[in-house]
């Protein structure tokens, strides 16, 4: 603590003595006759000077950090149209680094060549129409060269892809990711969110199968008929609620029959051919695997927030907003182990990661990508216990349904709800 004060105490000491002297040169310029914005020709000189030492040190740091922490940049591109996205990248850094020397340089350099000299004048020039026309005119080029080139890269990673392009299938969620793959028919099953997390099942995409929407529709008959009993109960003198719950329950009953009508009339306006598309999808939450030289069509989702799925290694990155879908390809042209001996790290892996701040979480939030062979591909959607592959039609089952029709049938409302249920839940 001593130590401290100390040191405060010769801070302070020492910034009274600068401003004591300081004012000291001040009365003594004013003796001497000499106004504050008088410059003498030899002070002059040595900051016009300095203005090249200063342009020169501030050009030799400038290069000497980017030859010293250059090399923090990402690794080679992984994807096909990553390489024009690069190219697009390093020619903005050319004309960035192009127009940022040669304006500091002349910047420094006119202030070296015209400081002032008693025996030269300045020259009073106003306006200039063919100077304002050149420096508006080749900024504008080089911003339209740019933005057009920029344009025909993002049309081609948002554009419609080609017929071999494999579907696949992003959800994200508060704080992860997860990948649906299309099967064999390369066709995704629809989805609700009316269908997310359906009664006894884990549902987390809303994939619409026959199996889903039976038990959302006895899920919501059986929510209603209990929140009705309540509201009945009241009435009989068994149930004491308030009425701001009476009020509740009775907003949530017309809510949830809203919601069953809309699923109802989902399946019947689809048919059939709603559920064939699910039938061979199959999601992982563990690691998207990819394979070398296919393309691949990405959907994204989102259950909560925006989200933003960003590829780091592959230039690619899409937002996933709650509502609507999005979408972007690319094709992977590497292969992890291919880009291990590239980078010299036998331990690189590529990564998915969200790149929108969501939330507390939100560092945590990411997802391993693996890119392989074909052969690698099959053998690690075969192993289900390492790489967490699940198909979503196998859940849940009709035997499921009937269960928990059965149980609803049991609460002692059988006669009143049968024939509701017979309508509604075909297992």
């Amino acid at each position: 603590m001593g130590m401290k004060l100390i040191v405060l105490v010769v801070i302070v000491l020492a910034v009274i003595a600068v401003a004591q002297f300081m004012r000291v040169y001040e009365l003594s310029s004013k003796l001497k006759g000499h106004k504050e914005e008088d410059i003498d020709l030899k002070t002059n000189n040595i900051n016009a000077g300095m203005m090249m030492v200063f342009v020169a040190v501030f050009f030799a740091s400038l290069l000497y950090m980017c030859y010293k922490y250059g090399n923090g940049m990402l690794p080679e591109a992984a994807s096909a149209h990553g390489q024009d996205v690069d190219w697009l990248f390093n020619l903005n850094w050319i004309i960035v680094f192009a127009v940022f020397f040669a304006c500091n340089f002349l910047l420094f350099y006119f202030a070296y060549k015209y400081s002032y000299h008693p025996d030269r004048k300045a020259y009073y020039f106003p306006h200039d129409n063919k100077l304002e026309l050149v420096w508006t005119v080749v900024p504008a080029v080089a911003l339209a060269f740019i933005i057009i080139f920029g344009l025909m890269t993002w049309n081609n990673i948002t554009g419609k892809p080609s017929e071999d392009a494999v579907l696949v299938e992003l959800y994200a969620k508060q704080f992860d990711f997860t990948a649906r793959y299309s099967g064999e028919d390369n066709k995704l099953g629809y989805a609700d969110y009316k269908l997310v997390n359906s009664d006894n099942v884990v549902n987390p995409l809303g994939v619409v199968t026959k199996g889903f929407i039976d038990s959302s529709v006895v899920k919501i008959e059986r929510d209603i008929m209990s929140w009705q009993d309540k509201l009945d109960g009241v009435g009989e003198g068994t149930e004491i609620l308030s009425a701001a719950s009476e009020i509740k329950y009775q907003a949530d009953i017309e809510k949830m029959g809203r919601i069953k009508e809309r699923i109802l009339t989902m399946e019947q306006a689809m048919g059939d051919s709603i559920y064939s598309m699910a039938e061979d999808d199959f999601t992982t939450k563990t690691t998207l695997f990819l394979i070398k030289d296919q393309e691949y069509q990405f959907i994204f989702r989102s259950q909560d927030v925006i989200h933003s799925a960003y590829f780091p290694h592959f230039r690619a990155q899409m937002n996933c907003v709650p509502g609507m879908r999005t979408k972007l390809k690319f094709t992977p042209i590497f292969t992890t182990a291919e880009m291990r001996e590239k980078t010299g790290n036998p331990d690189f892996n590529f990564i998915l990661l969200c790149n929108k701040i969501c939330g507390a979480q939100h560092s945590m939030m990411n997802m391993a990508v693996h890119v392989g062979t074909a052969e690698e591909f099959e053998a690690w959607k075969a192993d289900v216990n390492v790489s967490g592959v699940a198909y979503v039609v196998p859940r849940p089952e009709a035997e499921e349904v009937e269960e928990i029709a059965e149980d609803i049938s049991a609460d002692g409302n059988e006669d009143e709800n049968e024939e509701d249920l017979d309508e509604d839940v075909q297992p």
